[in-house]
Protein backbone atom coordinates (compact mmCIF):
# COMPACT_ATOMS: atom_id res chain seq x y z
CA UNK A 1 0.00 0.00 0.00
CA UNK A 2 2.63 2.35 0.72
CA UNK A 3 4.19 1.92 -2.77
CA UNK A 4 0.61 3.22 -4.38
CA UNK A 5 0.52 5.83 -1.58
CA UNK A 6 3.95 7.41 -2.60
CA UNK A 7 3.03 7.23 -6.15
CA UNK A 8 -0.25 8.89 -5.62
CA UNK A 9 1.18 11.50 -3.82
CA UNK A 10 3.95 12.88 -6.00
CA UNK A 11 0.68 12.91 -8.59
CA UNK A 12 -1.32 15.02 -6.26
CA UNK A 13 1.82 17.50 -5.13
CA UNK A 14 3.81 17.63 -9.00
CA UNK A 15 2.10 18.83 -11.43
CA UNK A 16 4.54 17.60 -13.83
CA UNK A 17 3.88 13.89 -12.54
CA UNK A 18 1.54 12.63 -15.74
CA UNK A 19 1.52 9.03 -15.71
CA UNK A 20 1.90 6.43 -12.68
CA UNK A 21 4.19 4.31 -14.96
CA UNK A 22 6.12 7.40 -15.97
CA UNK A 23 6.89 8.16 -12.06
CA UNK A 24 7.62 5.02 -11.33
CA UNK A 25 10.29 4.85 -13.46
CA UNK A 26 11.79 8.00 -13.13
CA UNK A 27 11.24 9.77 -10.10
CA UNK A 28 14.92 9.44 -8.26
CA UNK A 29 13.85 11.15 -5.51
CA UNK A 30 11.26 8.37 -4.61
CA UNK A 31 13.08 5.41 -5.39
CA UNK A 32 15.47 6.67 -2.96
CA UNK A 33 12.87 6.99 -0.67
CA UNK A 34 12.04 3.45 -1.26
CA UNK A 35 15.46 2.48 -0.78
CA UNK A 36 15.83 4.43 2.50
CA UNK A 37 12.79 2.78 3.72
CA UNK A 38 14.47 -1.18 3.44
CA UNK A 39 17.75 0.22 4.45
CA UNK A 40 15.79 1.63 7.85
CA UNK A 41 14.39 -1.71 8.31
CA UNK A 42 17.97 -3.38 8.16
CA UNK A 43 19.57 -0.50 10.06
CA UNK A 44 16.45 -1.26 12.86
CA UNK A 45 17.86 -4.79 12.40
CA UNK A 46 21.03 -4.14 13.87
CA UNK A 47 22.71 -4.95 9.87
CA UNK A 48 24.16 -2.00 10.05
CA UNK A 49 26.81 -2.20 7.73
CA UNK A 50 24.78 -3.66 5.19
CA UNK A 51 22.28 -0.61 5.36
CA UNK A 52 25.13 1.57 5.11
CA UNK A 53 26.53 -0.33 2.16
CA UNK A 54 23.21 -0.06 0.24
CA UNK A 55 22.38 3.61 1.22
CA UNK A 56 25.89 4.28 -0.42
CA UNK A 57 24.40 2.41 -3.61
CA UNK A 58 20.94 4.03 -3.66
CA UNK A 59 23.18 7.56 -3.59
CA UNK A 60 25.09 6.64 -6.56
CA UNK A 61 22.07 5.63 -8.38
CA UNK A 62 20.07 8.34 -7.36
CA UNK A 63 22.13 11.38 -6.08
CA UNK A 64 19.89 11.57 -2.98
CA UNK A 65 21.82 10.48 0.34
CA UNK A 66 19.56 9.42 3.31
CA UNK A 67 21.42 7.95 6.66
CA UNK A 68 19.35 4.71 7.45
CA UNK A 69 19.04 5.69 10.65
CA UNK A 70 16.87 8.76 9.88
CA UNK A 71 13.30 8.58 10.98
CA UNK A 72 10.89 9.52 8.21
CA UNK A 73 7.06 9.70 8.07
CA UNK A 74 4.08 8.69 5.80
CA UNK A 75 3.75 10.70 2.02
CA UNK A 76 7.10 12.02 2.13
CA UNK A 77 8.31 13.53 -1.14
CA UNK A 78 11.54 14.46 -2.26
CA UNK A 79 10.96 16.62 -6.11
CA UNK A 80 13.75 16.56 -8.00
CA UNK A 81 15.87 14.17 -5.79
CA UNK A 82 19.14 15.38 -6.62
CA UNK A 83 22.08 16.42 -4.64
CA UNK A 84 19.90 16.03 -1.26
CA UNK A 85 21.39 14.94 1.84
CA UNK A 86 19.42 13.70 5.20
CA UNK A 87 21.59 13.54 8.24
CA UNK A 88 21.97 10.52 10.72
CA UNK A 89 19.68 12.09 13.63
CA UNK A 90 16.74 14.03 11.30
CA UNK A 91 13.43 13.48 12.10
CA UNK A 92 10.44 14.31 9.46
CA UNK A 93 6.91 13.73 9.72
CA UNK A 94 4.13 13.30 7.47
CA UNK A 95 3.46 14.77 4.49
CA UNK A 96 6.87 17.17 3.58
CA UNK A 97 7.72 18.16 0.77
CA UNK A 98 11.70 18.85 -0.20
CA UNK A 99 13.08 19.72 -3.67
CA UNK A 100 16.78 19.02 -4.97
CA UNK A 101 19.64 20.18 -2.98
CA UNK A 102 18.20 20.17 0.11
CA UNK A 103 20.64 19.67 2.94
CA UNK A 104 19.05 18.61 6.49
CA UNK A 105 22.78 18.41 8.16
CA UNK A 106 24.20 18.14 11.37
CA UNK A 107 26.08 20.06 13.78
CA UNK A 108 28.80 18.70 16.13
CA UNK A 109 30.33 16.03 16.33
CA UNK A 110 28.81 14.64 19.25
CA UNK A 111 27.91 10.79 19.40
CA UNK A 112 24.58 9.72 20.03
CA UNK A 113 23.37 13.27 20.33
CA UNK A 114 20.81 14.32 18.28
CA UNK A 115 22.82 17.17 15.32
CA UNK A 116 20.24 17.06 12.80
CA UNK A 117 16.32 18.62 12.42
CA UNK A 118 13.50 17.57 12.29
CA UNK A 119 11.05 18.67 10.12
CA UNK A 120 7.50 19.06 10.90
CA UNK A 121 3.89 17.48 9.45
CA UNK A 122 3.36 19.39 6.18
CA UNK A 123 6.19 21.49 5.62
CA UNK A 124 7.84 22.25 2.57
CA UNK A 125 11.98 22.99 2.06
CA UNK A 126 12.77 24.71 -1.53
CA UNK A 127 15.47 24.30 -3.52
CA UNK A 128 19.40 24.67 -2.33
CA UNK A 129 17.97 24.97 1.53
CA UNK A 130 20.23 24.29 4.28
CA UNK A 131 18.52 23.45 7.50
CA UNK A 132 21.34 22.93 9.62
CA UNK A 133 21.38 21.29 13.46
CA UNK A 134 19.15 20.43 16.83
CA UNK A 135 16.21 22.50 15.40
CA UNK A 136 12.69 22.44 14.44
CA UNK A 137 11.00 23.25 11.40
CA UNK A 138 7.05 23.87 12.34
CA UNK A 139 3.93 22.03 10.97
CA UNK A 140 2.73 23.99 7.78
CA UNK A 141 6.45 26.18 7.55
CA UNK A 142 8.21 27.09 4.40
CA UNK A 143 12.12 27.53 3.70
CA UNK A 144 12.81 29.19 1.16
CA UNK A 145 15.03 28.98 -1.66
CA UNK A 146 18.61 28.70 -0.82
CA UNK A 147 18.08 29.60 2.86
CA UNK A 148 20.24 28.67 5.49
CA UNK A 149 18.16 28.15 8.47
CA UNK A 150 20.00 27.71 11.76
CA UNK A 151 17.50 28.28 14.38
CA UNK A 152 13.49 26.67 14.73
CA UNK A 153 11.21 27.32 12.57
CA UNK A 154 7.18 28.21 13.89
CA UNK A 155 4.19 26.35 12.47
CA UNK A 156 3.15 28.55 9.71
CA UNK A 157 5.98 30.76 9.16
CA UNK A 158 8.43 31.07 6.14
CA UNK A 159 12.24 30.96 6.72
CA UNK A 160 14.49 33.08 3.98
CA UNK A 161 17.52 34.74 3.82
CA UNK A 162 21.19 33.55 4.83
CA UNK A 163 20.90 33.19 7.87
CA UNK A 164 17.35 32.64 7.48
CA UNK A 165 14.95 35.41 9.26
CA UNK A 166 11.39 34.26 9.71
CA UNK A 167 8.15 35.59 8.46
CA UNK A 168 5.09 34.51 10.02
CA UNK A 169 1.92 34.99 8.46
CA UNK A 170 -1.34 34.81 10.22
CA UNK A 171 -1.86 31.84 11.18
CA UNK A 172 1.63 31.47 12.75
CA UNK A 173 1.19 30.49 16.63
CA UNK A 174 4.72 31.11 17.14
CA UNK A 175 5.06 27.37 18.69
CA UNK A 176 6.96 24.63 17.32
CA UNK A 177 5.63 20.86 16.74
CA UNK A 178 7.22 19.18 19.12
CA UNK A 179 7.06 15.47 16.76
CA UNK A 180 5.19 13.07 18.64
CA UNK A 181 7.55 9.18 17.83
CA UNK A 182 4.22 7.90 16.75
CA UNK A 183 4.19 10.42 13.27
CA UNK A 184 7.75 9.35 12.14
CA UNK A 185 8.95 5.83 11.67
CA UNK A 186 11.04 4.15 14.28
Amino acid sequence: MGLIQDIRTIKRKDPAARHWLEILLTYNGMHAVWAYRFTHVLWRLRLKLLARILSSLTRLLTGVEIHPAARIGKRFVIDHGTGVVIGETTHIADDVLIYHGVTLGGTGNESGAKRHPTICTGAMIAAGAKVLGDIHVGMYAKIGANAVVLRDVPDYSTAVGIPARIIPNEKTTGLVCSLASKSAEK
